[in-house]
């Protein structure tokens, strides 16, 4: 149903709920550590407050991850690269089942210690990837 609509004589709106603007973005470098596992990640989106994401092993929500992201630092040139170290809550994941086999999991990762110097980095980096 679209913004604005009317349902049974009520108004419904709908409103975005994400506080930031979110990016395809398949070309970032991702290393996630959960316990004793670590893996490279392949990004799939990502935004100021978490990072989408897909996996070779089941992460169930809830669990608490670090990650080491690997974020061009546009504001320098296209080459500068900086690494950030964060820790996040797995949100939500799925398991991906092609012929009925599970290939890999998208996992959804809020952010849940970004400085604000990050933050502002990660900002910058989708602002200038939208135009």
């Amino acid at each position: 149903m679209a913004a604005g609509m009317i349902q049974g004589g009520f108004k419904m709106v709908y409103q975005e709920r994400r506080s930031f603007p979110r990016i395809d973005d398949d070309s970032l470098s991702l290393k996630l550590k959960i316990g004793s596992f670590d893996t490279v990640a392949h990004t799939l989106n990502l935004s100021a407050s978490g990072i989408y994401c897909k996996i070779d092993k089941e992460m169930p929500p809830m669990s608490r991850v670090n990650l080491v992201l690997m974020i061009p630092d546009m504001s320098r040139d296209d080459r500068a690269v900086k690494t950030l170290e964060v820790s996040g809550v797995v949100v939500r994941q799925h398991p991906v089942i092609i012929d009925g086999q599970t290939k890999h999991y998208d996992v959804a990762i809020f952010f849940d210690d970004l400085s604000a110097k990050d933050r502002e980095l990660i900002t910058s980096y989708i602002s200038r990837k939208k135009t």
